[in-house]
């Protein structure tokens, strides 16, 4: 896979895609984001064909706030530990609307961190500023220059 492919509509996914990118705007209804109205969902799609979750957790102290790419990647560690991801759609909304947004740099490096605790890379759906759906082969891609310790 190249690093990035573009699509113009959902209905240009396969039906993998498309029922994970559903679960995660599922997901933006179970959001907390009473100061910026922008809830975000995002869903990992296991190698074993489980989903697991998360949503965008706000508080009024704004540092606090935890982005759903963390909540559902946490909470994978947790329910999961063993398990590998294969897949990532993160999406957002305000509103009714489904609007574009990609994952900020703090997720970018959590996301990276999980691949190389997996030892493999997984792909990650998101839909961008053009309002085309992104698709891209790895996190590793989303942050060249990566933290390393």
């Amino acid at each position: 896979m190249e690093d990035f492919v573009f699509y113009n509509d959902l209905k240009d996914f396969d039906s993998n895609d498309y029922q994970l990118i559903k679960r995660a705007q599922e997901a933006t209804q179970l959001a907390y984001a009473p100061y910026s109205n922008f809830f975000v969902g995002a869903a990992l799609l296991l190698l074993d064909g489980s989903i697991v979750a998360g949503a965008n957790q706000e508080n009024v102290s704004y540092p606090l706030c935890m982005c759903a790419e963390r909540v559902a990647l946490y909470n994978l560690s947790i329910q999961h530990p063993a398990k590998q991801i294969h897949k990532m759609a993160v999406v957002a909304r305000k509103e009714e609307e489904f609007v574009p947004a990609t994952c900020c740099g703090a997720c970018r490096q959590v996301m990276l961190e999980f691949e190389k605790r997996q030892k493999c890379s997984y792909e990650i759906i998101m839909l961008g500023a053009d309002k085309k759906w992104i698709k891209c082969r790895s996190a590793s891609v989303l942050i060249p220059f990566q933290f390393e310790f």
